[in-house]
């Protein structure tokens, strides 16, 4: 699906099915130097379950065009746009790393868009240490070495996966080889910079926060950080849930039993057990 956002044409994925605007919308949003198809197999489930999906290419990121935007505000405040291009007032966000940067900050600073909130692998600041910076910059494919070596964990190392032939290490590291060159260090340094503390004391809605307890890149120690800067959200609303999770972190995007706790947890979809009988035509978008 092709929206015009800002005078540049973005790419989102709609899970396999059309857009109604009648129905939920839930937003997926990346991480630095990946796109829309990370988010394959959870566009998929939510869209066959009730929801609209706009798994998002950000700019300059996948098939959407424009320059990648410099700054995590200026992510958020274009995420108010996509929803306004496509006709939605309100949505549920998703974001892992960066894209829970995005999404913590649009809630925070749009929450009259956002219904409920989900961020996977994401802290309220994510230091990028000189290591990875320097060859990024460079645009030194030991930067996606390094990512992707963090981002997984032992048994994903080795290739243990229950489908056959299936690579998780290989699979990401080609999605992030597909990135147009600067954009991983533009999306660095855009992460680098952001201090999300201001923008989480700020959200209303209900919110999820999946940490990954061995998690190199956004240790379980930051991801904590966040219940201490909106524990006023949870006292007030009790709309706040952590959940620590022993995986890595881009394990989140591929973990099947991760992804049945994510949903039964609940901020995303108002009831899952109906949600799963939702029953919806059989044509769509990819």
């Amino acid at each position: 699906m092709e929206l015009q956002v800002d005078g540049a044409t973005v790419f989102c994925a709609t899970g396999g099915q059309d857009f109604d605007t009648a129905l939920p919308t839930t937003l997926f949003i990346h991480g630095a130097s990946f796109d829309r198809t990370v988010w394959k197999l959870q566009s998929r489930y939510f869209a066959w379950h009730g929801s609209n999906v706009l798994a998002v290419d950000l700019p300059g990121h996948g098939r959407s065009g424009g320059a990648p935007l410099q700054s995590i505000e200026a992510m958020a405040d274009w995420l108010t746009h996509v929803l306004d291009a496509a006709g939605v007032e309100r949505a549920a966000l998703v974001g892992h790393s960066m894209g829970g940067q995005v999404s913590l900050d649009c809630a925070g600073r749009h929450g009259a868009r956002v219904r409920a909130l989900a961020i996977l692998g994401g802290a309220l600041a994510i230091p990028v240490s000189a290591a990875l910076m320097d060859p990024a910059a460079a645009d030194d494919h030991v930067a996606f070495d390094l990512l992707n070596v963090w981002g997984y964990g032992r048994r994903a190392q080795l290739g243990v996966h229950r489908m056959p032939g299936l690579w998780m290490m290989r699979g990401g590291l080609r999605v992030m080889e597909r990135a147009a060159k600067g954009v991983l260090y533009s999306d660095l340094a855009a992460t680098n910079a952001y201090d999300g503390s201001t923008a989480a004391a700020a959200i209303k809605c209900p919110t999820l926060v999946v940490i990954g307890a061995k998690d190199l890149m956004t240790p379980a120690r930051a991801g904590r950080a966040a219940k201490t800067k909106t524990v006023a959200i949870s006292k007030r609303r009790k709309q706040l849930a952590i959940m620590i999770v022993p995986c890595c972190n881009f394990a989140f995007l591929s973990t099947r039993e991760i992804w049945r706790s994510v949903v039964s947890s609940d901020p995303i979809v108002a009831d899952p057990t109906k949600a799963l009988k939702t029953s919806r035509p059989k044509n769509g978008n990819h």
